[in-house]
């Protein structure tokens, strides 16, 4: 597993990797999986998935709501796929609920209960999504700070599950400590604060240059609703904002940069819980000594098995 905050380089490194180690990439990232978002989550471009095979990319209709839960069942089907062609498994993302689903898999949980997604949804329609948020907040503090983003569905799951366990939807997990699989060694990108401060706004900037608010536009004029799961992302909601003309161009580009940042600064907030992390400081090493590094850490890996 390769994992790193935004726009830290996890792609090229992997991408890198899976070439020189016979290797297939699984996406672990909450809004690549849908189609036609494709500047604002920084897919992978064409060529590369062309030359590289990539799972969870551009597989859902903007519609489809969309899960932990769900990911880790297409994963477990890809899994399969890869080993039978006597390929290795790499997964990279920045999408921590995700992340962590693979490192360490959740306690079953119940279906869905129809009468409490209806009771939810008219409160929602009474009250606003923030209403449930923040009764998310009050009962679950820990899954509501770890959501990318404002998430209606996972805000629904969250807390069915709790009115019908009385359970947190974050303690089902086997147990507080992440310990992940024995054949599974995790590493990540490491950038020092203000060079990763600095990639994220360049990345913003290639995106509009790149045509984020036109790709965006487009979504709309096609009759997609701005409420949808797959557009409340970093980026989109903020120019779906700015086409509404509640805020200015220039605004729209500074709001990205500054969620973004804040994004990076949670999922490195996070990830430093994890003490199995093998990191490697990207300002310092190029890819391809980063690849040799990670090659000799899984060779000396099967040795001691």
């Amino acid at each position: 597993m390769i994992l790193g905050p935004t726009a830290s380089g996890k792609t090229e490194l992997a991408c890198r990797l899976a070439g020189e180690w016979n290797g297939e990439i699984i996406s672990v990232d909450s809004r690549q999986c849908y189609k036609r978002i494709d500047i604002g989550t920084a897919k992978p471009d064409p060529e590369v998935l062309r030359d590289m095979t990539h799972y969870n990319i551009s597989i859902l209709n903007l519609r489809q709501g969309d899960s932990v839960v769900n990911f880790l069942e297409r994963a477990g089907k890809w899994e399969d796929q890869i080993r039978k062609k006597g390929k290795r498994i790499l997964y990279t993302g920045g999408s921590t609920l995700h992340l962590r689903g693979v490192l360490q898999p959740m306690d079953d949980l119940p279906d869905a209960s129809p009468e409490n997604i209806s009771s939810l949804e008219a409160s929602e329609k009474s009250n606003g999504i923030e209403h449930l948020y923040a009764t998310l907040e009050t009962v679950d503090p820990e899954y509501a700070s770890e959501m990318d983003g404002f998430n209606r569905q996972r805000i629904m799951r969250a807390l069915d599950v709790w009115m019908q366990t009385g359970r947190p939807f974050s303690s089902f997990h086997k147990s507080k400590e992440v310990t992940p699989p024995g054949d599974l060694q995790v590493f990540g990108l490491y950038w020092p604060r203000k060079l990763l401060h600095e990639r994220i706004n360049l990345r913003v900037d290639r995106m509009i240059e790149k045509g984020l608010v036109d790709e965006t536009r487009q979504i709309l004029d096609d009759g997609y609703e701005p409420e949808l799961q797959s557009l409340q992302t970093v980026g989109y909601r903020d120019v779906i904002r700015y086409l509404k003309g509640e805020t200015t161009y220039d605004q729209m580009i500074a709001d990205i940069k500054t969620q973004t940042r804040r994004y990076a600064k949670r999922q490195i907030t996070w990830f430093r819980r994890w003490p199995f992390i093998t990191w490697l400081d990207a300002s310092e090493m190029e890819t391809k000594k980063m690849v040799d590094v990670i090659k000799q850490g899984l060779a000396a890996d099967l040795n001691k098995g």
